[in-house]
């Protein structure tokens, strides 16, 4: 496992509450979760478990009812959401089941616009797309759009996009979904690359084979996490072509 000990991720008896009509439903139930720099794990569990509820909370696109999160050293436990917007573009780069890109968008336009969202200059945006697309193995393809790739190109256009901010940490949820097995695996085949170079990859997956590359499995159930598990495995880059 790559991991230099750092917790980059902190949380602490976090409960996530919602009130349907006169019923409140614990999604959440006091889950402690420490995930440190370099890890690969992989987030598990039935429908029901908390775990769709604890990859938005880890993604800062959701806050705990009560808890305390730390991520990469920040409270983001009571952050506004202008605040959590901001550390989201920064510390987290997504990948998405359905893909989440733009149809009239190249390749290289849908890699580009977390950078313009952050304000880059128009050479840093250009070179920082190109190494992204480059490193997912479609530097030929920046000007195809989403309609003239497979669905695996279209998730390494996504995963490109995820990279290109030079976030903390990948959060991938069921990334394989909408691909038959070839492109799944060569998709996995990226993430287990990128987390050889020493990126932090977090997987929401209901797929036990997706599970097992992960050195982490975590299995949430009602709410708190079930069993926490381990490999000393370690990935060697896998082939992404």
């Amino acid at each position: 496992m790559s991991t230099n000990g750092k917790a980059l991720i902190r949380m602490s008896g976090i409960t996530r509450t919602y009130q349907m009509g006169e019923h409140e439903v614990h999604a959440l139930d006091g889950a402690d979760l420490i995930v440190e720099t370099g890890e690969y794990v992989a987030l598990m569990g039935p429908s029901g478990s908390g775990k769709t509820t604890a990859m938005n909370i880890i993604g800062c696109l959701d806050t705990p009812t009560s808890g305390e999160y730390e991520l990469n050293g920040q409270d983001v436990t009571h952050m506004g959401d202008d605040e959590l917007a901001y550390v989201r573009n920064r510390e987290i780069g997504f990948v998405f089941q359905t893909f989440n890109l733009l149809p009239r968008a190249t390749a290289f336009e849908n890699v580009e616009l977390p950078l313009i969202y952050a304000g880059l200059d128009g050479r840093t945006r250009r070179d920082r797309v190109a190494a992204a697309l480059n490193r997912v193995g479609l530097g030929d393809r920046v000007k195809h759009r989403p309609n003239e790739l497979s669905g695996g190109q279209r998730q390494r256009v996504a995963i490109a996009r995820a990279l290109v901010g030079e976030p903390s940490i990948i959060l991938a949820d069921e990334p394989t979904g909408n691909l038959d097995t070839k492109a799944g695996e060569e998709i996995m085949a990226i993430f287990d690359m990128l987390n050889s170079q020493g990126i932090t990859i977090i997987v929401v997956t209901h797929d036990d084979d997706i599970a097992t590359h992960a050195t982490r499995v975590i299995r949430l159930r009602d709410g708190r996490v079930e069993s926490d598990t381990r490999s000393d495995k370690r990935r060697n880059g896998g082939n992404t072509e």
